[in-house]
């Protein structure tokens, strides 16, 4: 087995992994009424189900750019701000970033470069969304834009044409920046 089979194989485990131990937690935080266990067990069977039916990766294994990621972490912070300084919301944050960022590609049509600018500014915009609660501040969101830049690194070859890529990214960046800030301070 190569190491990129080996990092891909890991790479599904750990996105797995935490997203099982998410729904758990939404299942031990909210049993007050019958609906909500079975939602949750309707939403793990189809994400085992997606796991295993799904076509999870390209044959070929591309790595997203280096020089692309390093925009996350812009999303992030112009989101955040939007979100937790000026009041916006999360939704309304989020989607101001992600739509103007989606205008890049126009600065010039030719450029491959800026069109691949726009994934990784709303990947930021949805770390940016996190509250006060979360992330304690701009030194949070840069941590969790690190991590999430190394896992979309990462991931650039995997969950080719499922939705919600850029958000389980996020995701597991404020999860394990959330991990490191609790074990730190």
């Amino acid at each position: 087995m190569n190491w990129k089979k080996i990092i891909r194989i890991s790479f599904i485990l750990f996105l797995l992994t935490l997203q099982s131990l998410f729904l758990i937690a939404i299942l031990l935080e909210h049993n007050q009424t019958v609906f909500i266990p079975v939602f949750i067990i309707l939403i793990s069977l189809a994400l085992i189900l997606s796991y295993f039916k799904a076509p999870l990766h390209h044959d070929e294994h591309a790595y997203e750019h280096v020089f692309v990621v390093l925009w996350i972490p812009v999303g992030a912070l112009c989101a955040y701000y939007l979100n937790n300084i000026l009041h916006l919301g999360p939704v309304l944050a989020a989607s101001i970033v992600g739509t103007s960022a989606s205008f890049l590609p126009i600065l010039n049509k030719r450029s491959h470069y800026l069109k691949q600018l726009p994934p990784a500014f709303y990947c930021g915009a949805f770390i940016g969304m996190s509250s006060t609660s979360v992330a304690s501040g701009m030194l949070f969101i840069l941590a969790a834009s690190v991590f999430t830049a190394m896992l979309m690194i990462l991931s650039k070859s995997l969950f080719s044409g499922l939705g919600g890529k850029l958000g389980v990214l996020a995701f597991a960046g404020v999860t394990i920046t959330s991990l490191l800030f609790f074990l730190l301070f």
